[in-house]
């Protein structure tokens, strides 16, 4: 393989990682806590989009809630990075990526 060939697939593979940047940017996750009285919608950057939280649990204690709050926030940033690292596997076509690694957002 020339090296004008190696440019050329750092290039598409380049192009390809900006659109899955910008899909995954897109794409909103649901994190939940408390059997779903919380619920967190989460974009693939990682910004909470909306917060919804149950009336039942308006009366509860501040702490508890607290504790709801980043149960479900948690639950959401696992399925944010569960979703990148399929769609990652996409892109490398199942090759396994380093322990650790993520998509630079």
């Amino acid at each position: 393989m020339n090296i004008n060939e190696l440019m050329k697939q750092a290039q598409d593979m380049q192009a390809k990682m900006q659109q899955l940047q910008a899909e995954a940017a897109k794409t909103e996750v649901t994190g939940e806590a408390g059997a779903g009285l919380v619920q967190v919608v989460m974009n693939g950057r990682h910004d909470v989009r909306k917060v919804n939280l149950d009336s039942s649990l308006l009366s509860e204690e501040k702490g508890f809630l607290e504790d709801l709050l980043a149960a479900a926030v948690n639950d959401a940033v696992r399925k944010v990075e569960e979703d990148q690292r399929k769609q990652m596997e996409k892109l490398t076509g199942g090759m396994q990526m380093p322990p650790g690694f993520q998509m630079p957002f």
